[in-house]
């Protein structure tokens, strides 16, 4: 049997779509798979505030017509409860066959994956970092200057976190700050030292969302629906380069179908899953996953026949609001709803907590009530007050201070369970303490008991569990991404990654996808085709 793709990929989100590029621009034809789900509800047209008052349907997009915000009260993100990504996370964890134990599991079989619904943080690894990786950081070079400037980052600006970023040179200036931020900002800069000595770096955020258009893409105009989708395509989804991809006749792309597993025909892999058709196979000469890293690791453990926990790596994080009292009182303002403001934070041990500041404008006041020590009634003449001069914070430590296995059960099950180690709880606490602290200097109080540790897995940051070594075992992987123990199949997501630091982690992500598919392409052309 011949194969019908030379490579397919599984997966339609980040690391898929840039794993496509090189190869299809390498001439080799290309199928991607994914599960399809598309969402039914658009995102409003109109300013956030604007809506809020005269859209008479309001209700369709905040709660939803089958009371999807009602019924997913307990999710951990608001997110989770917009009507409008109702589709982005539906369905996962059944489909997958995915059973969590003390750990909250968050997946995608949406076009474009989890990017969807993401907060668009950016950040490169430094030189230092990729000394864990089985590669010289000059490999990835390329790769992370082409996806920055593919998807489209803002940010670029000269201060205290251009040089962790790393990103400056392909971004685009930073999206205009509210006027609570750009308060925060200029005291930041007129006390730098006395913050700076509390071990706490303040600077603009580095976001793949547009200041400046890009084709058919229009730069963000501060509409505050980020939570709920963006109408003018200014925040960036992996839907937007398969806009690009399926214009190559080379390019073949399957939405709707479900991969349930790998098997082998005459020596080479192939997909094996469900569509609205029934069961299929579809043939390759190699196999890429992308599907993310939980998923990735189930089809992986599955195809090895390798029963044992595996590690994965997850971010601890919590999250927090800060008062701004100079503030109370002003009216709210529409604002670009994701990071505008981020900061790095230094903690014993060499460790360093990451964390970004944003408008509440967007976000329904509810979504506060649960975390006020006051009955609803009150509480909402209280937040009514109080949200315009608030902004609300969140903390990511390294992934390594998650303890999370997964590991294959009967029926073809993916059990994950997972904690925090015991360091993370006096971390947090002290890294509650110093950003208290370090804002109180900048005029702004970190509200009692407003700083919340979120759970394990919460932070949706899942990584390592295939990790890239330079003498992989089975279970891991070389640093071309090939899978130790079996033939033809590559790992080109989070699953890769050998490690999960503080920093937003998509942009590596796609970079680490990109630099494996240019070597596979390049492998395949010195081969003279042969594969």
């Amino acid at each position: 049997m011949s194969s019908d793709f030379d490579i397919i990929i599984v997966g339609s989100g980040p690391a898929g779509v840039s794993s496509a590029f090189p190869l299809v621009e390498a001439g080799l034809k290309v199928l991607l798979v994914d599960g399809g789900r598309d969402s039914t509800i658009s995102p409003p047209s109109k300013p956030y505030l604007v809506s809020r008052l005269e859209d008479e349907n309001q209700w369709e997009w905040m709660v939803g017509r089958n009371y999807h915000a009602l019924r997913n009260m307990d999710a951990v993100s608001p997110k989770l409860r917009a009507p409008t990504h109702a589709s982005v996370f539906e369905k996962f964890n059944l489909f997958n066959k995915i059973e969590p134990n003390d750990f909250v599991v968050v997946g995608s079989l949406a076009q474009g994956g989890l990017s969807n619904a993401w907060g668009c943080g950016v950040a490169r690894l430094s030189v230092e970092e990729l000394r864990h990786f089985p590669f010289a950081s000059s490999e990835i070079e390329q790769s992370y200057a082409t996806v920055t400037r593919r998807i489209g980052v803002s940010g670029g600006i000269d201060d205290d976190l251009s040089q962790y970023f790393g990103l400056d040179q392909w971004a685009s200036p930073p999206i205009q700050m509210d006027n609570l931020q750009s308060s925060l900002l200029d005291r930041y800069v007129k006390r730098r030292s006395k913050v700076t000595s509390l071990g706490m770096r303040l600077g603009h955020s580095r976001v793949a969302a547009l200041s400046e258009s890009i084709g058919d893409r229009h730069a963000c105009d501060l509409s505050g629906n980020c939570l709920w989708g963006c109408d003018r395509r200014a925040l960036y989804a992996a839907t937007e380069d398969l806009r690009l991809l399926i214009r190559y006749a080379n390019f073949t792309y399957k939405s709707g179908f479900i991969v349930e597993k790998i098997i082998y025909t005459e020596g080479n892999p192939a997909i094996f899953g469900t569509d609205i058709t029934g069961k299929r196979i579809f043939n390759a000469k190699k196999v890429i996953l992308a599907a993310g890293t939980i998923a990735t690791t189930k089809l992986a453990l599955q195809a090895l026949n390798f029963e044992k926990p595996v590690a994965m790596h997850s971010c601890p994080t919590a999250a927090f609001m800060l008062w701004l009292p100079a503030a109370l009182g002003k009216q709210r303002e529409s604002a670009f709803g994701l990071g505008q403001l981020s900061f790095v934070l230094s903690l014993p041990g060499e460790i360093s907590g990451f964390g970004s500041l944003f408008n509440p404008t967007g976000i329904s006041v509810a979504e506060f009530l649960r975390y006020l020590p006051l009955r609803k009634r009150y509480g909402i003449d209280f937040l009514s007050a109080l949200l315009s001069s608030c902004v609300v914070g969140n903390i990511f430590l390294p992934g390594n201070l998650t303890t999370a296995t997964l590991s294959l059960k009967a029926n073809n099950y993916l059990n994950i369970e997972g904690r925090y180690s015991q360091k993370v709880s006096s971390l947090m606490h002290l890294s509650e303490k110093r950003l208290r602290k370090a804002f109180w200097k900048l005029g702004a109080v970190l509200l009692p008991k407003s700083f919340t540790l979120g759970k394990p897995g919460s932070d949706i940051h899942y990584a390592c569990s295939l990790p890239m070594r330079e003498a992989p075992t089975v279970g891991e992987t070389n640093a071309d991404g090939a899978l130790f123990g079996i033939r033809g199949i590559y790992i080109a997501d989070g699953a890769s990654l050998p490690i999960l630091t503080e920093k937003s982690h998509t942009l590596t992500i796609m970079a680490n996808a990109d630099r494996i598919a240019r070597k596979l392409a390049q492998n395949i052309a010195l081969s003279g085709g042969h594969f």
